[in-house]
């Protein structure tokens, strides 16, 4: 791939183009597939993260029709805290391949040691779903040693860690949602059959697309650029972004290309936090301006503004629609 060296005002436009910040966004199954995927989180202090990256770039769109390309069309599929296009199944099926094998780092021994450990429960999870799937993990008859510690991540026991690790390896794999609990079945029954690729193969497309989504990247002191994104005038269009968004998910390339120092404090503790617990940035047109705390309070319907940082004098404009697609009564 050919890239070209240019401006970091150049820079600044083309990585809004590529992350279809420019308007240019048309539909959720057309911009998941632009932008390669949607990451997921628990955290919905305004809205689930992967429903906010499609609201930037869409403005007020139907939440449901996320879950629908998810679970009724299939267009969309869940791996590892992730949502991707059906299409690029080859390339995650090649990630859980590489994972089954292994390798020679600590964490790989960690895991094998885990998984000979427990080999019964891992048995057990396979079996259930395949005679009873689908089935959420509390349908599982799993009792957690009396001296198992509760986990940060994956809770008390080792039923948690063994879905996700399994998950992971593509034994099992996601095949709904019963509110924000996944609903676990045998990968055959949830994928299509797809082509095999070798990891190297698929390492090298996926760097390939990740070059593409950035549109310009920091390179010896230097901004280049991918040859398929134009350097046009972005329109002068204001929203929040998710602290997901991948126009600002690399934090240092955020700040190398704004100016924009930009850190997630939900596990700061509160007396050290700089700004707040769960900030969002500002993008009006091609610059990064400020960064506003907005939390909608689902009992209320109010939608609060807890603080705001910088060149927010166009804030309004971007709360106002964001209120009226959460469904907000009032703004506080």
């Amino acid at each position: 791939m050919k890239t070209r060296v240019v401006t970091p005002e150049q820079a600044r436009r083309i990585a809004v183009c590529a992350q279809l910040l420019d308007g240019s966004a048309m539909s959720v199954l057309d911009t998941v597939r632009k932008l390669g995927h949607l990451q997921m989180d628990p955290i919905a202090t305004v809205a689930r993260p992967q429903e906010l990256v499609l609201f930037s770039r869409l403005g007020p769109f139907d939440s449901a029709e996320l879950d629908s390309l998810l679970w009724e069309e299939r267009k969309l599929f869940e791996y590892d805290a992730f949502i991707y296009p059906v299409e690029d199944l080859p390339l995650q099926r090649a990630r859980m391949a590489k994972r089954r094998r292994g390798g020679k780092l600590k964490r790989d021994d960690w895991t094998r040691d885990f998984l000979r450990g427990n080999a019964r429960l891992r048995r057990y999870v396979l079996r259930e779903l395949e005679r009873n799937g689908p089935l959420l993990s509390r349908d599982l008859k799993y009792d957690p040693p009396a001296n198992a510690e509760r986990h940060r991540w994956w809770g008390r026991g080792e039923l948690r860690l063994m879905m996700d690790m399994l998950a992971g390896r593509g034994e099992i794999a996601v095949a709904g949602r019963a509110g924000t609990h996944r609903v676990w079945n045998l990968p055959q029954r949830v994928w299509p059959e797809t082509d095999t690729l070798s990891w190297r193969e698929a390492e090298r497309e996926l760097e390939a697309r990740r070059r593409r989504r950035q549109g310009a990247w920091l390179q010896r002191g230097e901004w280049h650029a991918h040859p398929d994104v134009p350097d046009e005038p972005v329109p002068d269009r204001v929203t929040v972004l998710s602290p997901f968004d991948g126009l600002v998910k690399d934090r240092d390339r955020a700040e190398a290309l704004w100016g924009f120092r930009y850190r997630l404090e939900m596990y700061v503790p509160k007396a050290k936090r700089e700004y707040g617990y769960y900030v969002l940035p500002l993008l009006a047109g091609d610059e990064v301006v400020g960064r506003a705390e907005p939390r909608f309070d689902r009992k209320t319907g109010t939608l609060e503004l807890l603080g705001a940082w910088g060149d927010t004098s166009r804030l309004d404009e971007a709360l106002e629609p964001l209120g009226a697609w959460l469904g907000a009564t009032a703004r506080a």
